[in-house]
């Protein structure tokens, strides 16, 4: 009767470790640093400084002009210079001691002239977050079909040219 309850309470434990056991071994999924919105973030720096958060570029239809959108914090004691140079062109904006700038909300977007670059891909772009080095970073290039970037794209008054998405598949 004993080897019974046992061989029972063996059974279970073996089955209890090899269905849990799996989790001990693999990387959990919230470990992982990722960019939980359309737009890139700089990589994050020691101590305050310049963070550029949410960068991305909402593009008019045939790609030729775009608007540069981003949060740019600036959490230090100076007055910091953010720069964004791409192959064709270049924009600076000037942030102020611990102030926040919204390009695309609270302040006008930057114009990127001359961009050729089609929605849907992405643009390389060297990225200076005031004294901090600089870095090259794939910034996501948007179209303004989605409600939030709707009046972001210049020359775009609408999402007119937007095509509607159906799930529905017809028969």
């Amino acid at each position: 009767m004993k080897s019974r309850i046992i061989a029972s309470l063996a059974a279970v434990g073996t089955v209890l470790l090899t269905a849990t056991g799996c989790g001990m071994v693999t990387t959990q999924a919230t470990t992982f640093e990722y960019t939980a919105s359309d737009g890139v973030n700089l990589p994050a720096i020691d101590g305050p400084g310049l963070e550029v958060r949410n960068a991305l570029v909402v593009a008019d239809e045939d790609g030729a002009q775009g608007n540069f959108v981003a949060v740019l914090a600036n959490s230090s004691d100076a007055d910091q210079t953010f720069t964004a140079e791409w192959e064709t062109g270049d924009i600076e904006v000037n942030v102020p001691a611990g102030q926040t700038i919204s390009l695309g909300a609270d302040a006008e977007p930057r114009l990127m002239e001359a961009l050729d670059t089609i929605p849907g891909s992405t643009l390389s772009m060297y990225l200076q977050a005031g004294d901090q080095e600089g870095t090259e970073i794939e910034v996501p290039v948007l179209n303004n079909c989605l409600t939030e970037y709707a009046t972001l794209a210049p020359n775009d008054t609408g999402s007119e040219h937007c095509e509607p998405v159906s799930h529905v598949e017809e028969h």
